[in-house]
Protein backbone atom coordinates (compact mmCIF):
# COMPACT_ATOMS: atom_id res chain seq x y z
CA UNK A 1 0.00 0.00 0.00
CA UNK A 2 1.10 3.56 -0.53
CA UNK A 3 0.21 4.71 2.99
CA UNK A 4 0.18 3.41 6.52
CA UNK A 5 -1.85 4.35 9.55
CA UNK A 6 -0.66 4.93 13.10
CA UNK A 7 -2.60 2.26 14.95
CA UNK A 8 -1.04 1.06 18.22
CA UNK A 9 -2.89 -2.25 18.11
CA UNK A 10 -0.82 -4.86 16.21
CA UNK A 11 -3.93 -6.70 15.04
CA UNK A 12 -5.21 -3.64 13.27
CA UNK A 13 -1.79 -2.92 11.77
CA UNK A 14 -1.89 -6.40 10.27
CA UNK A 15 -5.41 -5.73 8.96
CA UNK A 16 -4.18 -2.78 6.87
CA UNK A 17 -1.15 -4.43 5.25
CA UNK A 18 -2.91 -5.47 2.04
CA UNK A 19 -6.18 -5.22 0.16
CA UNK A 20 -6.98 -8.81 1.07
CA UNK A 21 -6.31 -8.39 4.80
CA UNK A 22 -8.30 -5.15 4.88
CA UNK A 23 -11.24 -6.86 3.20
CA UNK A 24 -11.06 -9.80 5.61
CA UNK A 25 -11.06 -7.48 8.59
CA UNK A 26 -13.91 -5.27 7.41
CA UNK A 27 -16.11 -8.17 6.37
CA UNK A 28 -15.26 -9.93 9.61
CA UNK A 29 -16.85 -7.18 11.69
CA UNK A 30 -20.09 -8.22 13.41
CA UNK A 31 -23.11 -7.67 11.19
CA UNK A 32 -25.70 -5.08 12.18
CA UNK A 33 -29.17 -6.32 13.04
CA UNK A 34 -31.23 -3.73 11.15
CA UNK A 35 -34.45 -4.30 13.08
CA UNK A 36 -32.63 -4.35 16.41
CA UNK A 37 -30.59 -1.24 15.64
CA UNK A 38 -33.63 0.75 14.58
CA UNK A 39 -35.59 -0.41 17.61
CA UNK A 40 -32.79 0.56 19.99
CA UNK A 41 -32.38 3.97 18.35
CA UNK A 42 -36.12 4.54 18.59
CA UNK A 43 -36.01 3.61 22.27
CA UNK A 44 -33.15 6.00 22.96
CA UNK A 45 -35.14 8.70 21.23
CA UNK A 46 -37.88 8.42 23.84
CA UNK A 47 -35.61 9.06 26.83
CA UNK A 48 -36.09 12.25 28.83
CA UNK A 49 -33.59 14.32 30.74
CA UNK A 50 -33.86 15.82 34.20
CA UNK A 51 -35.20 19.33 34.54
CA UNK A 52 -31.94 20.51 36.07
CA UNK A 53 -30.05 19.33 32.98
CA UNK A 54 -32.14 21.15 30.36
CA UNK A 55 -30.21 24.38 30.24
CA UNK A 56 -26.89 22.55 30.41
CA UNK A 57 -27.98 20.33 27.49
CA UNK A 58 -28.95 23.33 25.37
CA UNK A 59 -25.65 25.09 26.04
CA UNK A 60 -23.71 21.90 25.31
CA UNK A 61 -25.56 21.44 22.02
CA UNK A 62 -24.76 25.05 21.05
CA UNK A 63 -21.08 24.46 21.83
CA UNK A 64 -21.17 21.38 19.56
CA UNK A 65 -22.55 23.10 16.47
CA UNK A 66 -20.46 23.41 13.31
CA UNK A 67 -22.34 26.38 11.85
CA UNK A 68 -22.33 25.65 8.15
CA UNK A 69 -22.88 27.32 4.80
CA UNK A 70 -21.96 25.35 1.69
CA UNK A 71 -23.82 27.02 -1.14
CA UNK A 72 -22.72 28.26 -4.52
CA UNK A 73 -24.26 31.62 -3.68
CA UNK A 74 -22.12 32.15 -0.56
CA UNK A 75 -20.60 35.63 -0.47
CA UNK A 76 -17.92 37.14 1.79
CA UNK A 77 -20.62 39.21 3.47
CA UNK A 78 -22.76 36.18 4.24
CA UNK A 79 -19.76 34.27 5.58
CA UNK A 80 -18.65 37.19 7.77
CA UNK A 81 -22.14 37.40 9.24
CA UNK A 82 -22.11 33.66 9.92
CA UNK A 83 -18.72 33.88 11.64
CA UNK A 84 -19.94 36.75 13.79
CA UNK A 85 -22.99 34.72 14.76
CA UNK A 86 -20.75 31.78 15.61
CA UNK A 87 -18.84 33.90 18.12
CA UNK A 88 -21.91 35.58 19.61
CA UNK A 89 -24.94 33.40 18.82
CA UNK A 90 -27.16 35.59 21.00
CA UNK A 91 -25.83 39.18 21.02
CA UNK A 92 -28.36 40.10 23.71
CA UNK A 93 -27.00 37.44 26.10
CA UNK A 94 -23.22 37.38 26.67
CA UNK A 95 -23.60 34.20 28.74
CA UNK A 96 -24.55 32.25 25.60
CA UNK A 97 -21.60 30.09 24.52
CA UNK A 98 -19.93 30.21 21.12
CA UNK A 99 -20.35 27.37 18.66
CA UNK A 100 -17.57 24.89 17.90
CA UNK A 101 -16.72 25.89 14.34
CA UNK A 102 -17.74 27.61 11.13
CA UNK A 103 -17.72 25.23 8.14
CA UNK A 104 -17.26 26.71 4.64
CA UNK A 105 -15.74 26.04 1.24
CA UNK A 106 -11.94 26.44 1.08
CA UNK A 107 -12.09 29.79 -0.72
CA UNK A 108 -13.97 31.27 2.25
CA UNK A 109 -11.52 30.12 4.94
CA UNK A 110 -9.55 33.36 4.91
CA UNK A 111 -12.76 35.38 5.28
CA UNK A 112 -13.75 33.39 8.36
CA UNK A 113 -10.22 33.64 9.82
CA UNK A 114 -10.21 37.40 9.33
CA UNK A 115 -13.61 37.78 10.99
CA UNK A 116 -12.70 35.61 13.96
CA UNK A 117 -9.31 37.30 14.24
CA UNK A 118 -10.90 40.72 14.39
CA UNK A 119 -12.44 39.59 17.67
CA UNK A 120 -9.03 38.67 19.01
CA UNK A 121 -9.59 34.95 18.63
CA UNK A 122 -10.93 34.77 22.17
CA UNK A 123 -14.09 32.91 21.17
CA UNK A 124 -12.29 29.63 20.47
CA UNK A 125 -14.37 29.09 17.32
CA UNK A 126 -12.58 26.85 14.83
CA UNK A 127 -12.53 27.15 11.06
CA UNK A 128 -13.57 24.02 9.18
CA UNK A 129 -13.36 23.61 5.41
CA UNK A 130 -14.81 20.91 3.19
CA UNK A 131 -12.34 19.45 0.74
CA UNK A 132 -11.49 16.55 -1.61
CA UNK A 133 -14.00 17.49 -4.32
CA UNK A 134 -16.88 17.96 -1.90
CA UNK A 135 -19.63 16.74 -2.09
CA UNK A 136 -19.12 14.04 -4.74
CA UNK A 137 -15.52 13.09 -3.98
CA UNK A 138 -15.07 12.42 -7.67
CA UNK A 139 -11.74 13.87 -8.70
CA UNK A 140 -8.17 12.70 -9.17
CA UNK A 141 -6.23 12.27 -5.94
CA UNK A 142 -3.78 15.07 -6.75
CA UNK A 143 -6.73 17.45 -7.17
CA UNK A 144 -8.20 16.33 -3.84
CA UNK A 145 -4.90 16.81 -2.05
CA UNK A 146 -4.38 20.24 -3.61
CA UNK A 147 -7.87 21.18 -2.44
CA UNK A 148 -6.94 20.08 1.09
CA UNK A 149 -3.57 21.85 1.12
CA UNK A 150 -5.15 25.09 -0.09
CA UNK A 151 -7.60 25.04 2.81
CA UNK A 152 -4.88 24.20 5.34
CA UNK A 153 -2.60 26.93 4.03
CA UNK A 154 -5.48 29.41 4.24
CA UNK A 155 -5.72 28.62 7.95
CA UNK A 156 -8.35 25.90 8.30
CA UNK A 157 -8.27 24.20 11.70
CA UNK A 158 -10.32 21.25 10.47
CA UNK A 159 -10.78 19.53 7.12
CA UNK A 160 -14.02 17.73 6.28
CA UNK A 161 -13.13 15.30 3.48
CA UNK A 162 -15.47 13.01 1.57
CA UNK A 163 -14.67 9.40 0.76
CA UNK A 164 -15.06 8.02 -2.75
CA UNK A 165 -18.32 6.13 -2.25
CA UNK A 166 -18.06 4.51 -5.67
CA UNK A 167 -14.71 3.01 -4.73
CA UNK A 168 -16.01 1.86 -1.36
CA UNK A 169 -19.17 0.27 -2.79
CA UNK A 170 -17.05 -1.45 -5.44
CA UNK A 171 -14.97 -3.01 -2.66
CA UNK A 172 -11.84 -0.99 -3.43
CA UNK A 173 -11.17 -0.51 0.27
CA UNK A 174 -7.42 -0.04 -0.11
CA UNK A 175 -8.00 2.91 -2.46
CA UNK A 176 -10.31 4.58 0.06
CA UNK A 177 -7.90 3.85 2.92
CA UNK A 178 -4.91 5.28 1.05
CA UNK A 179 -6.83 8.44 0.09
CA UNK A 180 -7.68 9.08 3.74
CA UNK A 181 -4.07 8.50 4.77
CA UNK A 182 -2.86 10.89 2.05
CA UNK A 183 -5.42 13.54 3.01
CA UNK A 184 -4.37 13.22 6.65
CA UNK A 185 -0.79 13.95 5.57
CA UNK A 186 -1.99 16.96 3.59
CA UNK A 187 -3.45 18.33 6.86
CA UNK A 188 0.06 18.65 8.32
CA UNK A 189 1.75 21.99 8.94
CA UNK A 190 5.49 22.56 9.47
CA UNK A 191 4.65 24.06 12.88
CA UNK A 192 3.11 20.77 13.97
CA UNK A 193 -0.25 22.46 14.42
CA UNK A 194 -1.96 20.08 12.01
CA UNK A 195 -5.56 20.46 10.92
CA UNK A 196 -7.89 17.80 12.29
CA UNK A 197 -9.41 15.46 9.71
CA UNK A 198 -13.14 14.74 9.65
CA UNK A 199 -14.02 11.93 7.22
CA UNK A 200 -17.48 12.14 5.66
CA UNK A 201 -18.94 8.71 4.89
CA UNK A 202 -22.10 9.95 3.12
CA UNK A 203 -24.11 7.26 4.86
CA UNK A 204 -27.19 7.93 2.73
CA UNK A 205 -25.31 6.36 -0.20
CA UNK A 206 -23.77 3.42 1.65
CA UNK A 207 -26.94 1.32 1.32
CA UNK A 208 -26.63 -0.84 4.46
CA UNK A 209 -25.83 -0.49 8.15
CA UNK A 210 -23.07 -3.07 7.68
CA UNK A 211 -21.43 -0.70 5.20
CA UNK A 212 -21.74 2.16 7.69
CA UNK A 213 -19.88 0.07 10.28
CA UNK A 214 -17.21 -0.97 7.75
CA UNK A 215 -16.69 2.58 6.48
CA UNK A 216 -16.43 3.85 10.06
CA UNK A 217 -13.67 1.38 10.91
CA UNK A 218 -11.89 1.96 7.62
CA UNK A 219 -11.79 5.71 8.23
CA UNK A 220 -10.59 5.32 11.82
CA UNK A 221 -7.84 2.86 10.87
CA UNK A 222 -6.65 5.34 8.24
CA UNK A 223 -6.28 8.11 10.80
CA UNK A 224 -9.57 10.02 10.93
CA UNK A 225 -9.92 12.37 13.90
CA UNK A 226 -13.72 12.40 13.36
CA UNK A 227 -16.15 10.32 11.35
CA UNK A 228 -19.06 12.28 9.90
CA UNK A 229 -22.35 11.02 8.52
CA UNK A 230 -23.11 13.25 5.60
CA UNK A 231 -22.41 16.15 3.28
CA UNK A 232 -25.94 17.47 3.78
CA UNK A 233 -26.41 17.24 0.01
CA UNK A 234 -27.83 13.69 -0.04
CA UNK A 235 -30.98 12.31 1.57
CA UNK A 236 -31.23 10.65 3.95
CA UNK A 237 -28.53 12.57 5.79
CA UNK A 238 -27.96 12.05 9.53
CA UNK A 239 -30.28 9.56 11.22
CA UNK A 240 -30.28 8.32 14.79
CA UNK A 241 -29.70 4.62 13.89
CA UNK A 242 -26.73 5.47 11.65
CA UNK A 243 -25.22 7.77 14.29
CA UNK A 244 -25.71 5.06 16.92
CA UNK A 245 -23.78 2.57 14.77
CA UNK A 246 -20.96 5.09 14.32
CA UNK A 247 -20.90 5.74 18.07
CA UNK A 248 -20.62 1.99 18.67
CA UNK A 249 -17.70 1.94 16.25
CA UNK A 250 -15.75 4.73 17.99
CA UNK A 251 -16.44 3.14 21.38
CA UNK A 252 -15.16 -0.25 20.19
CA UNK A 253 -12.20 1.35 18.42
CA UNK A 254 -11.09 3.00 21.66
CA UNK A 255 -11.47 -0.27 23.54
CA UNK A 256 -9.20 -1.97 21.00
CA UNK A 257 -6.64 0.78 20.36
CA UNK A 258 -6.87 3.30 23.19
CA UNK A 259 -7.57 6.08 20.66
CA UNK A 260 -10.67 8.30 20.76
CA UNK A 261 -12.29 9.39 17.50
CA UNK A 262 -15.10 11.94 17.28
CA UNK A 263 -18.50 11.64 15.60
CA UNK A 264 -20.36 14.31 13.65
CA UNK A 265 -23.93 13.79 12.42
CA UNK A 266 -24.72 16.38 9.76
CA UNK A 267 -27.78 17.28 7.76
CA UNK A 268 -31.42 17.24 8.81
CA UNK A 269 -30.96 17.95 12.54
CA UNK A 270 -33.08 21.08 12.92
CA UNK A 271 -34.63 21.21 16.39
CA UNK A 272 -33.40 21.29 19.97
CA UNK A 273 -35.55 18.24 20.64
CA UNK A 274 -33.68 16.30 17.96
CA UNK A 275 -30.32 17.48 19.32
CA UNK A 276 -31.21 16.21 22.79
CA UNK A 277 -32.04 12.80 21.32
CA UNK A 278 -28.54 12.66 19.88
CA UNK A 279 -26.94 13.72 23.16
CA UNK A 280 -28.83 10.99 25.02
CA UNK A 281 -27.66 8.48 22.41
CA UNK A 282 -24.06 9.65 22.77
CA UNK A 283 -24.21 9.19 26.53
CA UNK A 284 -25.88 5.78 26.39
CA UNK A 285 -23.84 4.27 23.54
CA UNK A 286 -20.34 5.78 23.63
CA UNK A 287 -20.29 7.31 27.11
CA UNK A 288 -19.79 10.65 28.81
CA UNK A 289 -16.30 11.17 27.39
CA UNK A 290 -17.91 11.95 24.04
CA UNK A 291 -20.22 14.61 25.52
CA UNK A 292 -17.73 17.29 24.58
CA UNK A 293 -17.30 19.45 21.45
CA UNK A 294 -13.86 17.91 20.98
CA UNK A 295 -15.54 14.55 20.36
CA UNK A 296 -19.07 15.22 19.13
CA UNK A 297 -20.39 17.84 16.73
CA UNK A 298 -23.59 18.74 14.93
CA UNK A 299 -23.23 19.82 11.31
CA UNK A 300 -26.08 22.27 10.90
CA UNK A 301 -27.24 25.52 9.38
CA UNK A 302 -30.62 25.96 11.11
CA UNK A 303 -30.34 23.97 14.36
CA UNK A 304 -28.69 26.87 16.21
CA UNK A 305 -31.77 29.06 15.80
CA UNK A 306 -34.04 26.60 17.59
CA UNK A 307 -31.47 25.97 20.33
CA UNK A 308 -31.32 29.73 20.96
CA UNK A 309 -35.09 30.05 20.98
CA UNK A 310 -35.52 27.26 23.52
CA UNK A 311 -32.69 28.65 25.64
CA UNK A 312 -34.30 32.09 25.71
CA UNK A 313 -37.65 30.60 26.68
CA UNK A 314 -36.09 28.82 29.62
CA UNK A 315 -34.07 31.80 30.83
CA UNK A 316 -36.96 34.26 30.58
CA UNK A 317 -39.51 31.99 32.23
CA UNK A 318 -41.55 31.64 29.07
CA UNK A 319 -40.60 28.00 28.70
CA UNK A 320 -43.77 25.90 28.47
CA UNK A 321 -42.64 23.05 30.70
CA UNK A 322 -40.96 19.65 30.77
CA UNK A 323 -42.96 18.15 27.90
CA UNK A 324 -40.58 19.73 25.41
CA UNK A 325 -37.77 17.56 26.72
CA UNK A 326 -39.81 14.40 27.05
CA UNK A 327 -38.60 12.71 23.92
CA UNK A 328 -41.48 10.37 23.25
Amino acid sequence: MSGTSTIPDPGLEDATRSEASLRRFLHGLPGVDQVGAEARAAGLGTRSIKTSAKEFALDLAIRMVDLTTLEGQDTPGKVRALASKAMRPDPADPSCPSVAAVCVYPDMVATVKDTLGAAGGASGVHVAAVATAFPSGRAALDVKLADTRDAVEAGADEIDMVIDRGAFLSGRYQQVFDEIVATKRACARPSGDDAHLKVILETGELQTYDNVRRASWLAMMAGADFIKTSTGKVQPAATLPVTMIMLEAVRDFREQTGQMVGVKPAGGIRTAKDAIKYLVTVNEVAGQDWLDPDWFRFGASTLLNDLLMQRTKMRTGRYSGPDYFTLD
